[in-house]
Protein backbone atom coordinates (compact mmCIF):
# COMPACT_ATOMS: atom_id res chain seq x y z
CA UNK A 1 0.00 0.00 0.00
CA UNK A 2 1.20 3.45 -0.78
CA UNK A 3 -0.28 6.66 0.09
CA UNK A 4 0.25 9.93 -0.76
CA UNK A 5 -1.31 13.93 -0.42
CA UNK A 6 -1.87 15.74 -3.44
CA UNK A 7 -4.40 19.21 -4.23
CA UNK A 8 -7.72 18.69 -5.65
CA UNK A 9 -8.88 22.29 -6.43
CA UNK A 10 -8.57 24.28 -3.34
CA UNK A 11 -8.54 21.34 -0.93
CA UNK A 12 -5.37 20.13 0.57
CA UNK A 13 -4.04 16.75 2.44
CA UNK A 14 -6.95 14.25 0.18
CA UNK A 15 -4.83 11.13 0.48
CA UNK A 16 -4.67 9.02 -2.14
CA UNK A 17 -4.42 4.95 -1.45
CA UNK A 18 -3.40 2.24 -4.09
CA UNK A 19 -4.47 -1.62 -3.53
CA UNK A 20 -5.10 -1.97 -0.04
CA UNK A 21 -6.08 -5.14 1.15
CA UNK A 22 -9.01 -5.73 2.57
CA UNK A 23 -9.72 -5.87 6.52
CA UNK A 24 -10.08 -9.58 7.78
CA UNK A 25 -13.98 -8.66 8.54
CA UNK A 26 -17.11 -6.53 8.53
CA UNK A 27 -16.95 -6.56 12.60
CA UNK A 28 -13.56 -4.63 12.43
CA UNK A 29 -15.01 -1.56 10.75
CA UNK A 30 -17.65 -0.40 12.97
CA UNK A 31 -20.89 -1.52 11.69
CA UNK A 32 -23.83 -2.40 14.24
CA UNK A 33 -24.44 -5.54 15.26
CA UNK A 34 -27.48 -5.53 13.33
CA UNK A 35 -26.06 -4.32 10.32
CA UNK A 36 -23.53 -7.15 10.75
CA UNK A 37 -25.88 -9.67 10.48
CA UNK A 38 -27.85 -8.12 7.35
CA UNK A 39 -24.24 -7.95 5.66
CA UNK A 40 -23.58 -11.60 6.69
CA UNK A 41 -27.41 -12.91 5.45
CA UNK A 42 -26.89 -10.82 2.37
CA UNK A 43 -23.67 -13.37 1.75
CA UNK A 44 -20.59 -11.19 2.64
CA UNK A 45 -18.01 -12.41 4.23
CA UNK A 46 -14.68 -10.32 3.75
CA UNK A 47 -15.10 -6.87 2.76
CA UNK A 48 -13.42 -5.69 -0.46
CA UNK A 49 -10.80 -3.41 -0.67
CA UNK A 50 -13.09 -0.06 -1.64
CA UNK A 51 -15.49 -1.58 1.41
CA UNK A 52 -12.90 -1.82 3.92
CA UNK A 53 -11.65 1.79 3.28
CA UNK A 54 -14.76 3.60 2.86
CA UNK A 55 -16.47 2.44 5.43
CA UNK A 56 -15.06 3.68 8.51
CA UNK A 57 -14.28 7.23 6.48
CA UNK A 58 -17.66 7.66 5.74
CA UNK A 59 -19.02 6.58 9.06
CA UNK A 60 -16.31 9.33 10.58
CA UNK A 61 -18.27 11.78 8.16
CA UNK A 62 -15.58 12.23 5.64
CA UNK A 63 -16.64 13.62 1.83
CA UNK A 64 -15.23 10.97 -0.28
CA UNK A 65 -13.82 10.88 -4.08
CA UNK A 66 -13.45 7.13 -4.97
CA UNK A 67 -12.23 5.73 -8.16
CA UNK A 68 -12.87 1.80 -7.74
CA UNK A 69 -13.06 -0.45 -10.93
CA UNK A 70 -16.93 -2.23 -11.92
CA UNK A 71 -17.72 -5.03 -9.86
CA UNK A 72 -15.51 -3.85 -6.83
CA UNK A 73 -18.44 -3.86 -4.17
CA UNK A 74 -18.75 0.48 -4.21
CA UNK A 75 -22.60 -0.01 -3.25
CA UNK A 76 -22.07 -1.92 0.31
CA UNK A 77 -18.94 0.78 0.56
CA UNK A 78 -21.67 3.61 0.63
CA UNK A 79 -24.98 1.94 1.64
CA UNK A 80 -23.43 0.42 4.60
CA UNK A 81 -22.24 3.14 6.49
CA UNK A 82 -24.70 5.45 5.48
CA UNK A 83 -27.63 2.79 7.19
CA UNK A 84 -24.97 2.85 10.53
CA UNK A 85 -25.00 6.82 10.54
CA UNK A 86 -28.94 7.50 10.23
CA UNK A 87 -29.60 4.60 12.54
CA UNK A 88 -26.69 6.17 15.40
CA UNK A 89 -28.58 9.50 15.07
CA UNK A 90 -32.78 10.65 14.96
CA UNK A 91 -33.77 12.31 12.39
CA UNK A 92 -34.45 16.29 12.82
CA UNK A 93 -37.77 17.26 13.97
CA UNK A 94 -39.96 18.43 11.34
CA UNK A 95 -37.42 17.45 8.47
CA UNK A 96 -39.19 16.16 5.64
CA UNK A 97 -37.91 13.87 2.83
CA UNK A 98 -34.97 11.19 2.32
CA UNK A 99 -31.96 11.49 4.43
CA UNK A 100 -29.82 9.36 2.06
CA UNK A 101 -30.26 10.70 -1.45
CA UNK A 102 -28.17 8.20 -4.00
CA UNK A 103 -28.15 9.35 -7.63
CA UNK A 104 -27.27 6.69 -10.48
CA UNK A 105 -26.56 7.25 -14.28
CA UNK A 106 -29.41 4.36 -15.36
CA UNK A 107 -32.54 2.72 -14.06
CA UNK A 108 -30.59 -0.59 -14.10
CA UNK A 109 -27.70 0.47 -11.68
CA UNK A 110 -30.44 2.48 -9.66
CA UNK A 111 -32.92 -0.95 -9.64
CA UNK A 112 -29.22 -2.55 -8.19
CA UNK A 113 -28.70 -0.20 -5.70
CA UNK A 114 -32.31 -0.07 -4.48
CA UNK A 115 -32.43 -4.25 -3.89
CA UNK A 116 -28.71 -3.88 -1.78
CA UNK A 117 -30.37 -1.19 0.09
CA UNK A 118 -33.91 -2.86 0.84
CA UNK A 119 -31.60 -6.17 1.55
CA UNK A 120 -29.18 -3.91 4.11
CA UNK A 121 -32.20 -2.32 5.55
CA UNK A 122 -34.29 -5.49 6.81
CA UNK A 123 -33.32 -5.38 10.33
CA UNK A 124 -34.51 -2.02 10.48
CA UNK A 125 -38.17 -1.58 9.85
CA UNK A 126 -38.87 1.79 9.83
CA UNK A 127 -35.87 2.31 7.15
CA UNK A 128 -38.12 2.97 3.94
CA UNK A 129 -36.54 2.34 0.36
CA UNK A 130 -37.58 4.13 -2.43
CA UNK A 131 -36.19 4.49 -5.69
CA UNK A 132 -37.50 7.36 -8.70
CA UNK A 133 -36.79 6.08 -12.21
CA UNK A 134 -37.68 7.07 -15.64
CA UNK A 135 -39.76 4.68 -17.17
CA UNK A 136 -41.99 4.44 -14.23
CA UNK A 137 -45.73 5.35 -13.79
CA UNK A 138 -46.32 8.58 -11.89
CA UNK A 139 -49.34 6.94 -9.82
CA UNK A 140 -46.73 4.11 -8.63
CA UNK A 141 -44.44 6.72 -7.88
CA UNK A 142 -46.31 9.66 -6.17
CA UNK A 143 -47.99 6.77 -3.92
CA UNK A 144 -44.15 5.92 -2.67
CA UNK A 145 -43.39 9.52 -1.99
CA UNK A 146 -46.55 10.27 0.02
CA UNK A 147 -45.16 7.71 2.88
CA UNK A 148 -42.44 8.40 5.13
CA UNK A 149 -39.06 7.40 3.75
CA UNK A 150 -35.32 7.35 4.50
CA UNK A 151 -33.44 6.39 1.17
CA UNK A 152 -34.13 7.77 -2.07
CA UNK A 153 -32.57 6.30 -5.02
CA UNK A 154 -33.31 7.96 -8.38
CA UNK A 155 -31.95 8.84 -11.65
CA UNK A 156 -31.27 12.72 -12.04
CA UNK A 157 -34.11 13.40 -15.19
CA UNK A 158 -37.17 12.09 -13.10
CA UNK A 159 -35.51 13.35 -9.66
CA UNK A 160 -35.45 16.91 -11.34
CA UNK A 161 -39.32 16.02 -12.82
CA UNK A 162 -40.49 15.32 -9.38
CA UNK A 163 -38.99 18.27 -7.91
CA UNK A 164 -40.22 20.76 -10.17
CA UNK A 165 -43.61 19.22 -9.15
CA UNK A 166 -43.29 19.40 -5.66
CA UNK A 167 -43.46 16.13 -5.12
CA UNK A 168 -40.31 15.78 -2.92
CA UNK A 169 -37.99 18.23 -0.26
CA UNK A 170 -34.42 17.82 -0.43
CA UNK A 171 -34.27 19.55 2.60
CA UNK A 172 -33.27 17.05 5.17
CA UNK A 173 -30.82 15.70 2.78
CA UNK A 174 -27.61 14.49 5.17
CA UNK A 175 -25.49 12.18 2.80
CA UNK A 176 -25.66 12.69 -1.41
CA UNK A 177 -24.12 9.91 -3.34
CA UNK A 178 -23.35 10.39 -6.83
CA UNK A 179 -22.60 6.87 -8.02
CA UNK A 180 -21.16 6.40 -11.59
CA UNK A 181 -20.63 10.12 -12.10
CA UNK A 182 -18.47 10.19 -14.84
CA UNK A 183 -21.45 8.02 -16.44
CA UNK A 184 -23.77 10.61 -15.41
CA UNK A 185 -21.25 13.98 -16.74
CA UNK A 186 -21.41 11.71 -20.29
CA UNK A 187 -24.69 11.20 -20.81
CA UNK A 188 -25.22 15.51 -20.12
CA UNK A 189 -26.49 14.89 -16.65
CA UNK A 190 -24.25 17.88 -15.21
CA UNK A 191 -26.45 20.63 -14.87
CA UNK A 192 -29.55 17.92 -13.61
CA UNK A 193 -27.09 17.14 -11.05
CA UNK A 194 -26.02 20.45 -10.00
CA UNK A 195 -29.19 21.44 -9.55
CA UNK A 196 -30.63 18.45 -7.14
CA UNK A 197 -27.40 19.17 -5.15
CA UNK A 198 -28.17 22.91 -4.53
CA UNK A 199 -31.75 22.04 -3.58
CA UNK A 200 -30.20 19.75 -0.48
CA UNK A 201 -28.68 21.51 2.80
CA UNK A 202 -24.81 22.69 2.13
CA UNK A 203 -23.70 20.57 4.88
CA UNK A 204 -24.62 17.57 3.98
CA UNK A 205 -21.87 14.48 3.28
CA UNK A 206 -21.28 13.68 -0.36
CA UNK A 207 -19.45 10.86 -1.74
CA UNK A 208 -18.71 10.60 -5.25
CA UNK A 209 -17.61 7.51 -7.16
CA UNK A 210 -16.44 7.01 -10.74
CA UNK A 211 -14.17 5.38 -13.11
CA UNK A 212 -12.05 8.53 -12.69
CA UNK A 213 -10.83 11.01 -10.82
CA UNK A 214 -9.61 13.59 -13.55
CA UNK A 215 -11.07 16.49 -15.54
CA UNK A 216 -14.73 17.09 -15.18
CA UNK A 217 -14.97 15.02 -12.59
CA UNK A 218 -12.67 16.80 -10.46
CA UNK A 219 -14.32 20.03 -11.60
CA UNK A 220 -17.24 18.28 -10.15
CA UNK A 221 -15.71 17.88 -7.08
CA UNK A 222 -14.67 21.39 -6.49
CA UNK A 223 -17.90 22.46 -6.42
CA UNK A 224 -20.09 19.83 -4.83
CA UNK A 225 -17.12 18.80 -2.09
CA UNK A 226 -15.79 19.89 1.14
CA UNK A 227 -11.92 19.00 2.00
CA UNK A 228 -13.00 15.40 0.56
CA UNK A 229 -10.61 12.14 0.89
CA UNK A 230 -9.92 10.54 -2.12
CA UNK A 231 -10.00 6.90 -2.48
CA UNK A 232 -8.23 4.79 -5.53
CA UNK A 233 -8.06 1.29 -4.81
CA UNK A 234 -7.41 0.69 -8.62
CA UNK A 235 -7.00 2.32 -12.01
CA UNK A 236 -8.03 1.26 -15.90
CA UNK A 237 -4.54 0.19 -16.24
CA UNK A 238 -5.61 -2.95 -12.99
CA UNK A 239 -8.74 -3.48 -14.00
CA UNK A 240 -10.16 -7.14 -15.42
CA UNK A 241 -6.83 -9.23 -14.60
CA UNK A 242 -9.51 -11.93 -13.85
CA UNK A 243 -11.19 -11.42 -17.71
CA UNK A 244 -9.07 -13.28 -20.43
CA UNK A 245 -9.78 -10.64 -23.22
CA UNK A 246 -9.26 -11.48 -27.03
CA UNK A 247 -9.85 -9.62 -30.34
CA UNK A 248 -10.76 -11.03 -33.26
CA UNK A 249 -10.68 -9.63 -36.91
CA UNK A 250 -14.16 -9.59 -38.65
CA UNK A 251 -14.43 -8.55 -42.41
CA UNK A 252 -17.69 -7.58 -42.10
CA UNK A 253 -20.92 -8.17 -40.81
CA UNK A 254 -21.67 -11.69 -42.17
CA UNK A 255 -18.50 -12.34 -40.83
CA UNK A 256 -19.34 -11.15 -37.79
CA UNK A 257 -22.23 -13.43 -37.36
CA UNK A 258 -20.35 -16.55 -38.22
CA UNK A 259 -17.87 -15.80 -35.19
CA UNK A 260 -20.64 -14.85 -32.97
CA UNK A 261 -22.43 -18.40 -33.71
CA UNK A 262 -19.37 -20.28 -32.99
CA UNK A 263 -18.35 -18.96 -29.57
CA UNK A 264 -21.95 -19.06 -28.46
CA UNK A 265 -22.43 -23.01 -29.66
CA UNK A 266 -18.81 -23.44 -27.63
CA UNK A 267 -19.63 -25.63 -23.89
CA UNK A 268 -18.20 -23.03 -21.60
CA UNK A 269 -20.09 -20.64 -22.83
CA UNK A 270 -22.38 -20.45 -19.49
CA UNK A 271 -24.24 -17.01 -20.20
CA UNK A 272 -23.32 -14.08 -22.27
CA UNK A 273 -23.82 -10.54 -23.17
CA UNK A 274 -23.43 -9.39 -26.95
CA UNK A 275 -22.95 -5.45 -27.16
CA UNK A 276 -23.70 -3.60 -30.18
CA UNK A 277 -23.80 0.01 -31.24
CA UNK A 278 -27.59 0.30 -32.39
CA UNK A 279 -31.05 -0.03 -30.90
CA UNK A 280 -32.55 -1.54 -34.32
CA UNK A 281 -29.42 -4.03 -34.63
CA UNK A 282 -29.91 -5.01 -31.38
CA UNK A 283 -32.99 -6.16 -32.10
CA UNK A 284 -32.19 -7.74 -35.34
CA UNK A 285 -29.61 -9.73 -34.09
CA UNK A 286 -31.48 -11.03 -31.31
CA UNK A 287 -34.42 -12.28 -33.75
CA UNK A 288 -32.16 -13.79 -35.84
CA UNK A 289 -30.56 -15.40 -32.76
CA UNK A 290 -33.65 -16.58 -31.43
CA UNK A 291 -34.46 -17.85 -34.89
CA UNK A 292 -31.51 -19.90 -34.47
CA UNK A 293 -32.78 -21.43 -31.05
CA UNK A 294 -30.85 -19.38 -28.93
CA UNK A 295 -33.03 -18.71 -25.79
CA UNK A 296 -31.78 -14.91 -26.24
CA UNK A 297 -33.41 -11.32 -25.40
CA UNK A 298 -32.88 -7.63 -26.25
CA UNK A 299 -32.54 -4.53 -23.76
CA UNK A 300 -31.83 -1.24 -24.98
CA UNK A 301 -33.17 2.01 -24.35
CA UNK A 302 -36.24 2.19 -26.49
CA UNK A 303 -38.08 -0.86 -24.11
CA UNK A 304 -40.12 0.33 -21.44
CA UNK A 305 -38.55 -0.27 -17.34
CA UNK A 306 -40.97 -2.91 -16.76
CA UNK A 307 -39.70 -4.82 -20.22
CA UNK A 308 -36.06 -4.32 -19.18
CA UNK A 309 -37.06 -5.34 -15.41
CA UNK A 310 -38.53 -8.41 -16.57
CA UNK A 311 -35.62 -9.03 -19.53
CA UNK A 312 -32.82 -8.80 -16.08
CA UNK A 313 -34.75 -11.32 -14.04
CA UNK A 314 -35.19 -13.60 -16.53
CA UNK A 315 -31.37 -13.28 -17.17
CA UNK A 316 -30.42 -13.97 -13.22
CA UNK A 317 -32.79 -16.86 -13.23
CA UNK A 318 -30.71 -18.46 -15.98
CA UNK A 319 -33.90 -18.54 -18.57
CA UNK A 320 -32.00 -16.31 -20.79
CA UNK A 321 -28.56 -17.19 -21.89
CA UNK A 322 -27.67 -14.35 -24.22
CA UNK A 323 -28.40 -11.05 -23.93
CA UNK A 324 -27.86 -8.41 -26.48
CA UNK A 325 -27.42 -5.17 -26.18
CA UNK A 326 -26.60 -1.34 -26.51
CA UNK A 327 -24.16 0.10 -24.04
CA UNK A 328 -27.81 0.56 -21.61
CA UNK A 329 -26.47 -2.85 -19.92
CA UNK A 330 -22.98 -2.08 -19.62
CA UNK A 331 -22.90 -0.74 -15.90
CA UNK A 332 -25.69 -1.61 -13.40
CA UNK A 333 -25.74 -5.12 -14.35
CA UNK A 334 -24.58 -7.79 -11.81
CA UNK A 335 -25.09 -11.29 -13.13
CA UNK A 336 -22.62 -14.22 -11.41
CA UNK A 337 -23.69 -16.50 -14.03
CA UNK A 338 -22.45 -14.61 -17.28
CA UNK A 339 -18.87 -16.48 -18.28
CA UNK A 340 -18.57 -14.15 -21.35
CA UNK A 341 -18.91 -10.45 -22.87
CA UNK A 342 -19.04 -10.30 -26.79
CA UNK A 343 -18.43 -7.02 -27.98
CA UNK A 344 -20.13 -7.47 -31.72
CA UNK A 345 -19.61 -3.59 -32.23
CA UNK A 346 -16.36 -1.91 -29.99
CA UNK A 347 -17.22 1.38 -27.93
CA UNK A 348 -16.22 4.49 -29.59
CA UNK A 349 -14.63 5.59 -25.74
CA UNK A 350 -12.33 2.96 -23.76
CA UNK A 351 -13.76 3.76 -20.90
CA UNK A 352 -17.15 1.82 -21.69
CA UNK A 353 -15.00 -1.09 -23.08
CA UNK A 354 -13.59 -1.60 -19.14
CA UNK A 355 -17.68 -1.28 -18.20
CA UNK A 356 -18.93 -3.51 -20.76
CA UNK A 357 -16.41 -6.50 -19.99
CA UNK A 358 -16.71 -6.24 -16.58
CA UNK A 359 -20.31 -7.71 -16.82
CA UNK A 360 -18.28 -11.15 -16.56
CA UNK A 361 -16.17 -11.99 -13.89
CA UNK A 362 -18.15 -10.37 -11.35
CA UNK A 363 -17.04 -11.17 -7.48
CA UNK A 364 -13.51 -12.78 -7.98
CA UNK A 365 -14.97 -15.34 -10.88
CA UNK A 366 -12.91 -15.86 -13.99
CA UNK A 367 -14.41 -14.65 -17.54
CA UNK A 368 -13.85 -13.87 -20.61
CA UNK A 369 -14.48 -10.99 -23.54
CA UNK A 370 -14.14 -11.24 -27.17
CA UNK A 371 -14.11 -8.21 -29.32
CA UNK A 372 -15.30 -7.92 -32.54
CA UNK A 373 -12.89 -5.64 -34.79
CA UNK A 374 -13.51 -4.77 -37.95
CA UNK A 375 -11.46 -2.58 -40.87
CA UNK A 376 -11.80 0.70 -39.26
CA UNK A 377 -11.34 -0.25 -35.71
CA UNK A 378 -7.65 -0.25 -35.64
CA UNK A 379 -7.77 3.16 -33.93
CA UNK A 380 -10.16 1.98 -31.22
CA UNK A 381 -8.34 -1.06 -30.55
CA UNK A 382 -5.19 0.97 -29.79
CA UNK A 383 -7.05 3.25 -27.71
CA UNK A 384 -8.42 0.63 -25.75
CA UNK A 385 -5.04 -1.00 -25.41
CA UNK A 386 -3.44 2.33 -24.36
CA UNK A 387 -6.12 2.80 -21.64
CA UNK A 388 -5.77 -0.40 -19.83
CA UNK A 389 -2.16 -0.63 -20.13
CA UNK A 390 -2.17 -3.72 -21.58
CA UNK A 391 -1.64 -5.82 -25.03
CA UNK A 392 -4.60 -7.93 -26.14
CA UNK A 393 -4.12 -10.85 -27.82
CA UNK A 394 -5.62 -11.04 -31.45
CA UNK A 395 -7.58 -15.08 -31.52
CA UNK A 396 -7.91 -16.70 -35.39
CA UNK A 397 -10.81 -19.34 -35.00
CA UNK A 398 -9.74 -22.33 -37.39
CA UNK A 399 -12.01 -22.07 -40.51
CA UNK A 400 -13.33 -18.96 -39.84
CA UNK A 401 -10.53 -16.62 -40.43
CA UNK A 402 -10.20 -13.20 -41.52
CA UNK A 403 -9.76 -12.43 -45.08
CA UNK A 404 -7.78 -9.54 -44.20
CA UNK A 405 -3.95 -9.01 -45.05
CA UNK A 406 -2.23 -10.04 -41.78
CA UNK A 407 -0.92 -6.74 -41.80
CA UNK A 408 -4.46 -5.49 -41.35
CA UNK A 409 -4.53 -6.88 -37.97
CA UNK A 410 -4.98 -5.28 -34.77
CA UNK A 411 -2.21 -6.76 -33.55
CA UNK A 412 0.07 -7.54 -36.40
CA UNK A 413 3.16 -7.58 -34.09
CA UNK A 414 1.90 -11.15 -32.79
CA UNK A 415 1.78 -14.23 -34.16
CA UNK A 416 -1.56 -15.75 -35.18
CA UNK A 417 -2.52 -17.94 -32.45
CA UNK A 418 -2.17 -21.58 -33.78
CA UNK A 419 -5.37 -23.16 -34.94
CA UNK A 420 -7.30 -24.73 -31.76
CA UNK A 421 -10.59 -23.88 -31.15
CA UNK A 422 -12.61 -27.29 -30.25
CA UNK A 423 -11.77 -30.14 -30.63
CA UNK A 424 -11.15 -31.96 -34.16
CA UNK A 425 -14.16 -32.76 -35.29
CA UNK A 426 -15.83 -35.07 -37.78
CA UNK A 427 -18.04 -35.13 -40.77
CA UNK A 428 -17.81 -32.69 -43.99
CA UNK A 429 -17.53 -29.13 -43.19
CA UNK A 430 -21.19 -27.12 -42.97
CA UNK A 431 -22.91 -29.81 -42.21
CA UNK A 432 -26.02 -29.53 -40.21
CA UNK A 433 -28.05 -25.71 -39.94
CA UNK A 434 -26.94 -22.66 -41.78
CA UNK A 435 -24.99 -20.38 -40.79
CA UNK A 436 -26.22 -17.55 -38.33
CA UNK A 437 -27.19 -14.70 -39.95
CA UNK A 438 -26.70 -15.97 -44.04
CA UNK A 439 -23.90 -18.54 -44.66
CA UNK A 440 -23.36 -21.48 -43.77
CA UNK A 441 -22.50 -22.01 -40.59
CA UNK A 442 -18.82 -24.26 -40.71
CA UNK A 443 -17.40 -26.87 -38.02
CA UNK A 444 -13.57 -26.65 -37.65
CA UNK A 445 -13.55 -30.19 -39.68
CA UNK A 446 -10.01 -30.43 -41.00
CA UNK A 447 -8.01 -29.20 -37.99
CA UNK A 448 -7.62 -29.65 -34.77
CA UNK A 449 -8.65 -26.97 -32.69
CA UNK A 450 -8.30 -26.35 -28.99
CA UNK A 451 -11.75 -25.42 -27.40
CA UNK A 452 -12.50 -21.91 -26.49
CA UNK A 453 -12.45 -21.79 -22.41
CA UNK A 454 -11.00 -25.14 -22.48
CA UNK A 455 -13.70 -27.42 -22.85
CA UNK A 456 -14.25 -30.05 -26.45
CA UNK A 457 -15.87 -27.39 -29.04
CA UNK A 458 -19.09 -29.11 -30.61
CA UNK A 459 -20.34 -28.12 -34.42
CA UNK A 460 -23.31 -26.62 -35.39
CA UNK A 461 -24.85 -29.88 -36.36
CA UNK A 462 -27.67 -30.17 -34.00
CA UNK A 463 -27.08 -27.36 -31.42
CA UNK A 464 -29.86 -25.15 -33.41
CA UNK A 465 -31.80 -25.24 -29.50
CA UNK A 466 -28.59 -25.69 -27.41
CA UNK A 467 -29.75 -23.04 -25.15
CA UNK A 468 -33.05 -24.46 -24.59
Amino acid sequence: MSEQTVAVGDNQATTITQAAAPSGAFDALGLSPQLLKAVLDAGYTTPTPVQAQAIPAVIEGRDLMVCSQTGSGKTAAFMLPAIERMTRAQRSPGARGPRLLVLSPTRELATQITKAAEQFCQPFQRMRVVSILGGMPYRVQNAMLAKPYEILVATPGRLIDQLERGRIDLSGVEMLVLDEADRMLDMGFIEPVEAIAAATPASRQTLLFSATLEGRIASLARNLLREPSRIEISTPQTRNDNIAQHFIRADDMAHKNKLMRHILLQPDVTQAVVFLATKRDCDRIAQELGDEGFSVAAMHGDMEQRSRNWTLNQLRQGRVQVLVATDVAARGIDVPGLSHVINYDLPRAAEDYVHRIGRTGRAGAKGTAISFAGPADIGVVKRIERYIDRKVDALVIPGLESRRPANDSPRSDRPARKPGFGQKRHGAPGAGRGGFGGGGGRSSAGGDARSFGGGGGRSSEGRGKSFR
